[in-house]
């Protein structure tokens, strides 16, 4: 007789396993994931932290930070994102493969931040779906990662059988903005003295501090 092989598991373990098609697919995704950073301010010089030996984000294998979009899956959106730049930012998404995700990192990114300004804009939600949002000015490399991780558990809870409705996206706008002219006009009235402000108010300039019964209400 010839001897027992040994299974996969070891001696006497079988030589077969079983599992669900949506845990393999996710695990393989959720483990080989590959940044596209998007860095426009200071949250920049924390994501590259992130990937220094301190914090290494090889373990997680994410080493591969992708400057090209074709070869991403993760956007890290971090720092402000100006108007003038919605546009690239909505472009370099559209130039993603599926399935992909965004990290909206930093309070900037999330909400405009400090600079609730008519330039700025007041969330890259309004140009690109955001899945997970890193608090802080700017965070730590911490939170960085935990956001990675947090993906990694949205990845987890995916399943094959809703990837139509998980990836679906409207046409109509692709690489433009997703804020209209008249939601830019309306976001832009309630912060600070800004441009809009001052055509109403027929001032040339406006000191918030000097006069401040010149600010519409």
């Amino acid at each position: 007789m010839g001897l027992k092989q040994p299974g996969i598991f070891g001696t006497g373990s079988p030589t077969f396993l079983t599992t669900k098609l949506d845990f393999v697919v996710n695990w393989a995704r959720r483990n080989s994931l590959w940044p596209m950073p998007f860095g426009t301010a200071c949250c920049a010089i924390e994501m590259m932290a992130s990937a220094a030996s301190n914090y290494d984000l090889a373990r997680f294998g994410m080493e591969r930070m992708s400057f090209s979009p074709r070869q991403a899956d993760v956007l890290i959106c971090a720092g402000r994102v100006p108007y003038k730049l919605a546009p690239v930012l909505r472009r370099i998404w559209d130039q993603m493969m599926q399935p992909k995700w965004c990290i909206s990192m930093g309070a900037c990114a999330s909400s405009g931040g400090v600079f609730d300004v008519y330039s700025m804009v007041q969330g890259i939600d309004t140009i690109v779906p955001v899945d997970v949002y890193i608090p802080g000015c700017p965070p730590r490399p911490e939170g960085l990662i935990y956001g990675l991780m947090m993906v990694q558990e949205k990845i987890r809870g995916e399943t094959l059988a809703r990837h139509a409705d998980l990836r679906a996206e409207d046409p109509a706008a692709t690489g433009r903005p997703r804020a209209e002219d008249q939601e830019v006009a309306d976001l832009t009235g309630p912060f600070g003295n800004s441009t809009q402000q001052n055509q109403v108010a027929g001032l040339v300039e406006t000191s918030a501090v000097g006069r401040p019964a010149d600010r519409l209400p």
